[in-house]
């Protein structure tokens, strides 16, 4: 069967696009393969350190420690996928008053947990809105910048009164993409974060009740950091209901 040139050229160029389009789409399936697993395996990390400091085979500051190193290795464009950010927050809401939350829904990888010690969310907000201050007990916590940027306070816990808590502040940063910090009932563990982009997205994780034995289970306990100024750089900040936290920060 003979072909004519123009018949030649077009069969030429459909197998070329074909061709190209296959190659582009197993590129993208390669890519999007390596990046799950790329970004399981930080899930993976974070699963296992949890374990460990829920365990007591890592001390809470070890914890945190461990964790903001591996929250500096993380590729944020990865995670953003891995999380599937776009999707999850294309049609949010932001709230008048403190933050939105999100929960993310990790894909099926080899390899990655079905369950997790950790709970998870993302927390989205707008333009001077606010994670408001807050501390914890017997809790650990870790945030990640995903995108916008943040004003982020860390206080140190000092001393429980009956009506306030003695604090002194330990970080005043600005946090933009990949800035990430953590809480621990041992070290900054009071922290308060305001959005200073149009949107903001924090990736945050929790260890709920890491000592069993504790009198406290987990939970926040607001405060009003801004406080009596005492010696030494502490503050005496009073003990708040949601609602007053909310109202005065959020």
């Amino acid at each position: 069967m003979s072909l004519s040139r123009r018949s030649f050229g077009q069969q030429t160029l459909g197998a070329l696009l074909t061709y190209s389009l296959l190659e582009t789409l197993c590129t993208r399936e390669l890519f999007a393969a390596d990046m799950k697993l790329l970004a399981a395996k930080w899930m993976k990390d974070l699963q296992d350190l949890s374990n460990d400091v829920k365990g007591a085979k890592l001390k809470q500051t070890e914890w945190q420690t461990k964790v903001d190193e591996l929250f500096a290795q993380v590729d944020l464009a990865d995670a953003m996928k891995f999380l599937d950010i776009e999707k999850l927050t294309e049609n949010i809401k932001y709230k008048d008053q403190g933050e939105v939350s999100l929960r993310a829904k990790f894909p099926q990888v080899e390899g990655l947990p079905t369950s997790f010690v950790f709970g998870h969310q993302i927390f989205a907000l707008s333009k001077g809105r606010s994670v408001v201050p807050h501390g914890h007990n017997n809790m650990a916590t870790a945030f990640l910048i995903l995108q916008g940027t943040f004003q982020g306070k860390h206080y140190d816990r000092l001393e429980d009164e009956a009506e306030h808590i003695i604090i002194r502040p330990t970080i005043d940063a600005q946090f933009g993409p990949g800035g990430h910090s953590t809480v621990s009932d041992h070290k900054d563990n009071v922290h308060w974060f305001q959005a200073t982009s149009d949107k903001a997205f924090i990736f945050n994780i929790h260890v709920m009740n890491v000592d069993p034995n504790a009198k406290e289970r987990s939970g926040r306990l607001y405060i009003d950091p801004k406080g009596e100024k005492l010696s030494d750089n502490r503050i005496r900040a009073k003990r708040i209901s949601t609602n007053e936290a909310y109202k005065l920060y959020g």
